[in-house]
């Protein structure tokens, strides 16, 4: 079975471990997403943060929007977190975030380990 954006994912997941091996864990999740983002720019990778998208309920937009830490490449979600451990609602939000977004891939990375901590997600 052939993994959805399989280069790009891996791409981001290598960037992703950059900015762990030189920070480290224990900061706050906001560290992790300057550094991101600092990367990203740098390398070229395209990409949006804090990424807006509207949710509707019974066809009415609701008033309220989420917003996606990072969308890169103009297709993967990437949804940072600083935790002791990756939950199962933190997969259900990042579900739901695919579902709203349209996207097909999220990557969920969690900088709170000593060591990077990552799911690929397909909807």
């Amino acid at each position: 079975m052939e993994l959805i954006y399989k280069e790009e994912s891996y791409q981001i997941i290598g960037k992703c471990m950059e900015v762990h091996n030189e920070l480290g864990h224990g900061f706050l999740e906001i560290v992790y997403k300057d550094a991101l983002e600092l990367i990203f720019r740098q390398d070229g990778i395209f990409y949006e943060r804090e990424k807006p998208y509207e949710v509707y309920f019974r066809e009415i937009l609701l008033p309220h929007q989420f917003y996606a830490d990072f969308v890169v490449m103009d297709k993967i979600i990437l949804e940072v977190k600083c935790v002791r451990t990756l939950t199962d609602e933190h997969i259900a939000q990042t579900i739901n975030y695919l579902k709203v977004s349209k996207n097909k891939l999220a990557l969920l990375v969690n900088f709170g380990r000593g060591k990077l901590e990552y799911k690929r997600l397909v909807y």
